[in-house]
């Protein structure tokens, strides 16, 4: 992806999702099939251990799940809209201060195009992971997102 149109992703997913921006989320990488994003450490919103809130996390790496899915398939948003299906999340180790998500898309971007244009709905997953700023991993989260087709 050239920085020309992950600029334009970044900014149009943080203008689009308020809830992201009011926690913080900034991006550190974006590519095709791949973003990580940074969650800072914000004692407003930690939870009752003192490290970030589930909610915050989820947020986090759903965001991340987003950015792959509108930078990847930007160049298909005038004929299909993306939406998250479902998604599940593990919790695995307390996380502490910065947290970092890193999605990777689940299958190959023309293999999903491709059933689209057949007419069909395409689904796909996304894996996220989530680490401390110390490469420790804190949980794992996958969402199943689908392009639905513009009537």
């Amino acid at each position: 992806m050239d920085a020309e149109t992950a600029q334009t992703v970044k900014a149009g997913f943080l203008s689009a999702v308020p809830f992201a921006r009011t926690l913080g989320v900034e991006f550190t990488e974006l590519d095709y099939g791949r973003a990580v994003l940074r969650l800072p450490d914000n004692p407003d919103h930690h939870n009752h251990l003192g490290g970030p809130h589930a909610g915050a996390m989820f947020t986090l790496a759903e965001s991340a799940s987003g950015a792959i899915v509108i930078g990847t398939f930007g160049d298909q948003l005038n004929r299909a809209v993306p939406l998250a299906v479902r998604a599940e999340i593990h919790y695995q180790r307390l996380a502490m201060g910065i947290v970092y998500a890193e999605a990777t898309l689940g299958r190959d971007r023309e293999e999903i195009v491709g059933e689209l244009d057949a007419g069909q709905r395409p689904e796909f997953t996304v894996e996220i992971e989530l680490r401390a700023e110390d490469g420790t991993v804190s949980g794992q989260m996958t969402v199943v997102w689908t392009l639905k087709p513009n009537s």
